[in-house]
């Protein structure tokens, strides 16, 4: 079941990166992300700049919790930066479920709340 949790991170995470580099390309309207808040381009950006870089750190904490990357890092540290995962996407949640667009709404509050329960069996699982 941990298996399985962390290969689903992994791959939401690269599907989440791809989202965002289609959202900087204008391929995805920004309208339907970041609560529909954005009103300008430079606002997009400099949001989805953001956004781009913490999807990849996630992925990077992801990909050394499964041991893909074998980086000497304390256990303890990816622990605690899983912990902080799961409060981030826990608030985001519902933040997304507060967002101007329906979109972000019906998919990306499931979205997040499937990442919380996955990181939550790949905090609380031993094997």
């Amino acid at each position: 079941m941990k298996n399985l949790a962390v290969k689903g991170l992994i791959l939401i995470f690269s599907l989440t990166i791809v989202f965002h580099l289609l959202v900087l390309m204008k391929v995805i309207p920004y309208t339907i992300v970041w609560g529909g808040k954005l009103k300008s381009d430079a606002a997009m950006y400099k949001f989805e700049f953001v956004s781009l870089a913490i999807v990849v750190l996630f992925l990077m904490v992801m990909l050394v919790k499964s041991q893909i990357l074998r980086w000497r890092i304390p256990l303890f540290t990816v622990d605690l930066a899983l912990w902080t995962m799961l409060a981030m996407f826990m608030i985001n949640a519902f933040a997304n479920l507060l967002a101007d667009s329906f979109l972000e709404k019906i998919i990306f509050t499931p979205i997040t709340l499937l990442l919380s329960a996955l990181i939550l069996i790949v905090l609380l699982k031993k094997k």
